[in-house]
């Protein structure tokens, strides 16, 4: 079945309160999005629980448009209903569900877009605007406050990976390739670690933790870094997401896992947010300028300006 669902069961009565808003540039949900920490701890709590199951109802918000990327519901309806899930795996902030027919069902959190798992028949989530209903009496929710998330379904994995670069986090990516994402760029290293098509899976977020425990500035031009600082950046990239899954993400916003559940790692960040505190490494005040639109968190110490005695260490 395929169910428009009326606005007034999409607002739903169920979950918690949102966080204050920031002040980036991008507007007040741009900081403490999901990253590729968040979407895999979502990725391995379904993963066990939605393999296998076929899609037995597909029911969508009638003022959800957007979430279907200008596919209309019947048409996103023939593609999913009656599918077995095959697998779940993920590229980038991308979950991408296999399924039986060789296709692709790709979600995509964007700002505050949340996937839960729930029984079937229960209350409708705050800001619900779409679910599969699966044949083991479970449901797949989607919950979106800014209605930015995707849904679509492709009929090739490359047309998600093809417009995106390595992760940190794969034994395969090394420090060659991550000094050519840098290499020649006039941009700032925020900027650059920010583009999805140059190094996928990383956020505002991590991109400041990882700068800090790398000791690199986040305005400085990402093509003037040294060997040995973009070594340590390359080390601190994996390192900072590796943590972040460690403690199934941080849940500064709308993040939370996929059973409702929220992340730990907000409350180990070194910087990020932490503007007017004292820096947990040499005591300094955490600063907040902003870079490439975003709300960015450093210490000036412990991230000196370039030509500094500190910045050549």
């Amino acid at each position: 079945m395929c169910v428009i669902m009326p606005w007034s069961i999409a607002r739903g009565t169920a979950g918690g309160k949102h966080a204050a808003f920031c002040d980036c540039l991008l507007g007040p949900y741009a900081c403490g999005v999901p990253e590729l920490p968040e979407v895999e701890t979502i990725r391995r709590d379904l993963e066990p629980l939605a393999v296998g199951r076929r899609i037995v109802g597909v029911e969508v918000d009638a003022a959800t448009l957007p979430l279907l990327a200008g596919v209309p519901i019947d048409a996103l309806r023939e593609r999913l209903l009656g599918r077995v899930v095959t697998s779940l795996g993920r590229y980038g902030k991308h979950l991408v569900f296999g399924l039986d027919d060789g296709r692709a069902f790709v979600a995509h959190l964007r700002m505050t877009g949340r996937l839960l798992w729930r029984e079937s028949g229960g209350p409708a989530e705050v800001y619900e605007r779409a679910r599969l209903v699966l044949d083991d009496g479970h449901d797949l929710r989607w919950s979106d406050l800014r209605k930015f998330g995707t849904w679509r379904v492709v009929n090739d994995t490359r047309e998600i990976t093809a417009g995106l670069g390595p992760e940190p986090i794969d034994p395969s990516f090394t420090l060659g390739q991550f000094r050519a994402a840098l290499a020649g760029r006039k941009a700032p290293v925020k900027a650059v670690l920010l583009d999805q098509r140059r190094i996928s899976g990383l956020g505002n977020i991590y991109v400041d933790e990882a700068l800090h425990q790398a000791r690199v500035r986040p305005d400085q031009t990402a093509g003037l870094l040294g060997p040995a600082a973009t070594k340590r950046l390359f080390e601190a990239c994996r390192a900072v997401l590796e943590e972040g899954i460690a403690n199934r993400g941080a849940s500064f916003r709308d993040y939370v896992d996929g059973q409702g559940e929220q992340g730990r790692q907000h409350m180990y960040v070194k910087v990020f947010r932490r503007h007017g505190k004292p820096c947990y490494t040499c005591g300094t005040t955490i600063e907040r300028i902003v870079v490439a639109g975003r709300g960015t968190h450093f210490c000036p110490t412990c991230q000196p300006k370039r030509g500094s005695r500190r910045s050549r260490s």
